[in-house]
């Protein structure tokens, strides 16, 4: 059965990591990395008013590939609760739309950024970086909650797939 799994959290936080590492157990799952669709599918507008459309264009293609029962894993920081709130509603949840908080503290972030983007955005390189100089609005009930500080990459996964075993979408 096809589902969405929305995976928010701050940048660095493992959101794509685990969804990647989630193809191996869930071949046909589409990955809709924010960073990638930002490059064709949205321009790179990250104010909030920007941020709150990207998230919805990329709601619409997870809907578009849930009605064609492609299960897709959305890898997005979706930064704002309203972020979210309309995701569900743009898919029009039937319980098979799950908000995964990929928790995990600034501080870690920063460590595991390869790109240097936290870097950059604590010397007023980049603005608007969600963190630093844009607030990130973590969820107030998740349907999953990960914590990538406290279990490594194989527990994460393994969460995530005995939830979905748990809600009859594996």
């Amino acid at each position: 059965m096809a589902f969405i799994m929305w995976m928010t959290g701050l940048p660095c936080s493992g959101k794509t990591t685990i969804v990647r590492a989630m193809q191996k157990h869930v071949p046909n799952l589409a990955i809709l990395d924010g960073d990638e669709l930002r490059e064709w599918f949205s321009p790179k507008d990250f104010s909030r008013e920007g941020r709150i459309e990207h998230n919805k264009r990329v709601a619409h293609l997870a809907k578009l590939l849930l009605k064609h029962n492609v299960p897709s894993g959305v890898s997005l920081v979706s930064p704002f609760i309203v972020n979210r709130e309309d995701a569900r509603k743009i898919v029009a949840d039937d319980g098979r739309f799950f908000e995964v908080y990929v928790k995990c503290s600034l501080e870690q972030c920063e460590t595991r950024d390869v790109k240097g983007m936290y870097k950059k955005a604590r010397a007023n390189e980049i603005k608007n970086f969600t963190g630093i100089s844009d607030p990130y609005e973590a969820p107030e009930k998740p349907d999953l909650v990960i914590d990538t500080e406290k279990e490594t990459l194989e527990q994460s996964v393994q969460n995530v797939l005995n939830f979905l075993k748990s809600k009859g979408v594996l």
